[in-house]
């Protein structure tokens, strides 16, 4: 809530009143002047000592404005309401959205409460203002704030088609990935003869019958995955990184509620910059929407030192896919660090033009030979390279990945 003696800071202006009574006045002095009339000079004294009293006409009552909630979550597209209440005395209310985003006002119940249809085209993090307007008591001077009165959140859409992720070996936890190992699951695997300890439920009778002694039924368990997002958050260069950090995004939350659908753990680490931070790996709806907070810097994170990936932040075994430029090396010692700790890493290139300027060829060449260079040297030390081209979606560009075992 913005509080008028607080919260709100008030920008005073003469009215239109004031203005006509200065031109009035001013008139009529420099016709007395001119004519040699006293008259005048007494006709404008009235307007003089008005226009004085303006200095202490600057007060006003408390006025406050808060909108309800005070912090949206909605996806881009979506529509969310916000109620806008105003109280503590007369003002003109509007509100101001930022680029991209719409607010519409939708009524007004008559009490000082508007009901506004607010929307974002692209995600991010947006901040709701709301313009006052009032004028003093005495007429002659009018005051205007401006308050942010909400946050709003609005997060990325992703397609509903899921991505493959590397694979790796798999922790002794429940899941739907069908591993080689035997035990409790439903996948048929083996028959077996019946050991001391085996569970009666697994006997399999029509075997036992046929065979005299009793056998039982050995199947493939399905256990969980932990996958780990990492998004390359360091200092880039302006125009196609710029469009090279939203598809890194974009990108991260797909490969999150991928994981997340199948029954895994997701998890993000954020590298690079000043404030590297991470969000550890859970299961469920509400870690993808934690993840989607962390993604767009909006809280949840756990701050850390260095400008390599904590071992707290990525468990033993898990999957790293990481979203960068490659354009920072001290990303790629990450990368490296984290394959010589014998995690799988994938690393999608979401870079798509040069950082440079310029048609010349030779330069041209240069830049794809560097390119094709660092590519070779990531993947010399085991870590898998995958170019993200415009006119390709991310499920296509990891399909490959399904078939392949670190």
């Amino acid at each position: 809530m913005a509080d008028g003696g607080s919260g709100l800071c008030w920008r005073w202006e003469p009215t239109e009143l004031t203005r006509v009574l200065f031109i009035c006045a001013g008139l009529a002095l420099a016709l007395a002047l001119l004519s040699g009339r006293w008259q005048l000079a007494v006709f404008a004294a009235p307007m003089l000592g008005v226009l004085a009293s303006s200095r202490w006409q600057r007060s006003l009552p408390p006025i406050s404005v808060r909108a309800e909630p005070a912090q949206f979550r909605c996806f881009e597209g979506e529509d969310v309401t916000a109620v806008v209440e105003l109280s503590g005395g007369p003002a003109a209310l509007e509100i101001c959205a930022p680029d991209r985003m719409t607010a519409e006002a939708a009524g007004d119940d008559g009490t000082g409460r508007w009901t506004f249809a607010v929307s974002a085209q692209r995600w991010g993090r947006y901040p709701l203002r709301a313009q006052l307007r009032t004028v003093a008591p005495g007429g002659l001077m009018a005051a205007t704030a401006t308050a942010e009165i909400a946050d709003i959140i609005v997060f990325p859409l992703t397609p509903p088609a899921s991505t493959a992720l590397p694979r790796t070996e798999m922790p002794d936890r429940l899941g739907t990935h069908l591993t080689r190992h035997r035990g409790p699951g439903v996948e048929y695997a083996d028959i077996r003869p019946y050991v001391p300890g085996d569970q009666l439920r697994t006997v399999n009778w029509s075997v036992s019958a046929r065979r005299g002694s009793l056998h039982v039924t050995e199947r493939l368990t399905d256990r969980s995955v932990d996958v780990v997002v990492l998004v390359d958050t360091s200092d880039q260069p302006p125009g196609a990184a710029t469009a090279a950090t939203q598809r890194a995004v974009e990108g991260a939350v797909q490969v999150v509620q991928s994981a997340l659908r199948r029954g895994d753990r997701a998890g993000v680490i954020g590298l690079g910059g000043r404030h590297p931070r991470w969000l550890g790996p859970d299961i469920g709806q509400r870690q993808f929407y934690r993840v989607l907070e962390s993604v767009l810097e909006v809280g949840g994170y756990q701050e850390m030192t260095g400008s390599l990936a904590p071992r707290a932040a990525v468990p033993p075994g898990a999957g790293v896919v990481a979203f960068s430029t490659l354009l920072e090396s001290e990303f790629g010692f990450a990368l490296t660090d984290l394959c010589a700790r014998g995690h799988p890493v994938v690393v999608i290139d979401v870079l798509q033009d040069r950082v440079f300027d310029g048609d010349d060829v030779l330069v041209d060449l240069m830049w794809k030979l560097q390119r094709s260079a660092m590519y070779r040297n990531l993947r010399s030390v085991g870590v898998n390279v995958l170019a993200w081209p415009a006119d390709a979606a991310l499920d296509q560009v990891m399909g490959p990945l399904s078939g392949v075992r670190r």
